[in-house]
């Protein structure tokens, strides 16, 4: 029997493991083996057969070490900024008394369109590096801000373009039911037809879609508009997830569950009927505690039904300019703790493994023998430390792939 021959050896680790077992799926004093981009090999350091070898060996000194964090909802491609609005809100003005004056989503339409791609691209690459700097390694963006074909590709392309400046994996979503561009302000219904049967498909034939995404509110697009889209994306073979019950309850996850869908995201006003319907499908329920603590909401998602139903919780930053300008996975998680009363274990997994799942990703977001070797060391020792610290940079070594991020982020 040949001897094991390793990339990378990491030793006297603490595991978050994220599989079942022990909490966090914990392993202490252990031993992690990467080859060819994925993990060969995990287990306590007793267990570590004498005679291995690695290109690379670290001795983690007792410190955490997690699968890389995945944030599974972002619209981190936009141009300009909504500084603007926060004062708004913060001198009493509503989220759809904004948008309903020309605010909100089409404000960022309008700067997003002004801006061309590689403007564009420049303002939108700090912030997946500070997600990156942060221990994201997956990351979802979604479109939504161009609303006209060439603008939606372009916000596509810059997705994509991030992805290979970073070395990170990146999942597309197309947002094109966002908001009613002001053009078709008098036709809506010739809006809808263009996103559904010529955006959708001319940028799916394009290699820029990896899944279909609404905003299904009433500021944004009815049940029936929504199905119309989802309907289009099922015969394209592309899954679909949507931004439900945020404002209001209009059985957007149950619409969405009835089509296998990825996710349902927010869900502050999510009732009975559509934590079942979620629960029989095994959609991902994505919370997001930033967009949450930005409006200042008061109706907390329904945490407990999702609990006694077995609903895959989520959670990520909804990073975007206007109602989570949120640059840190590891504060969502925290957010998730203090405002929805999550349990840290509860929102580790919501930015690992259960991430992973609302992305259809199932080779990534645990350790575990073939998962994708993309992996984070913490200046840390218990998993309870990545929700405890408020701000602050924790992360000591990254790995994508199994290849170390050189300089550290």
């Amino acid at each position: 029997m040949s001897k094991p021959h390793w990339d990378l050896l990491l030793i006297h680790a603490t595991l978050a493991t994220f599989t079942d077992g022990a909490p966090c799926g914990l392993l202490s004093d252990a031993a992690l083996a990467c080859a060819d981009g994925r993990i060969a090999w995990i287990g306590p350091m007793a267990e570590l057969p004498a005679d291995a070898r690695a290109e690379h060996v670290e001795d983690a000194g007792g410190r955490l070490l997690t699968p890389g964090l995945i944030d599974c909802h972002t619209h981190l491609v936009f141009g300009g900024d909504r500084a603007h609005e926060f004062d708004l809100r913060l001198n009493g003005a509503g989220y759809e008394e904004i948008a309903r004056a020309g605010g909100g989503i089409v404000s960022s339409v309008r700067a997003t369109r002004a801006a061309d791609e590689d403007a564009l691209f420049a303002q939108s690459l700090p912030r997946a590096r500070a997600l990156l700097a942060d221990g994201v390694t997956t990351l979802e963006i979604k479109s939504g801000y161009g609303l006209a074909l060439d603008t939606e590709r372009r916000m596509l392309r810059v997705a994509r373009r991030i992805s290979r400046e970073l070395g990170i994996s990146v999942r597309t979503s197309f947002l094109g039911l966002h908001a009613l561009p002001p053009e078709y302000k008098d036709r809506r219904d010739d809006y809808v037809a263009l996103v559904c049967d010529d955006m959708l498909p001319a940028l799916a034939a394009e290699g820029l879609v990896d899944a279909v995404d609404a905003f299904c509110e009433g500021i944004g697009f009815s049940h029936a508009e929504t199905q119309r889209l989802f309907e289009r994306a099922k015969q394209l073979g592309l899954p679909v997830k949507l931004h439900a019950e945020q404002l209001s309850d209009l059985g957007g996850a149950a619409l969405v569950a009835a089509f296998d869908g990825l996710s349902a995201d927010h869900l502050e006003y999510l009732g009975d009927d559509g934590v079942a319907a979620m629960a029989k499908a095994g959609t991902v329920a994505v919370l997001l505690p930033g967009a949450f603590y930005a409006l200042r909401e008061t109706k907390l998602p329904p945490l407990a039904a999702l609990r006694e139903h077995g609903v895959p919780i989520a959670i990520a930053t909804d990073c975007n300019p206007g109602t989570s300008p949120l640059l840190s996975l590891r504060l969502a998680a925290n957010m998730a703790c203090t405002l929805f009363r999550l349990t840290p274990e509860e929102a580790l997994r919501g930015v690992t493994v259960n991430a992973a799942r609302a992305l259809g990703l199932p080779d990534r977001g645990s350790l575990a023998v073939g998962q994708r070797a993309d992996l984070v060391l913490w200046n840390a020792s218990q998993p309870a430390e990545l929700c405890y610290w408020i701000g602050g940079n924790l992360v000591r070594q990254m790995w994508l792939g199994g290849e170390a991020i050189v300089p550290v982020p």
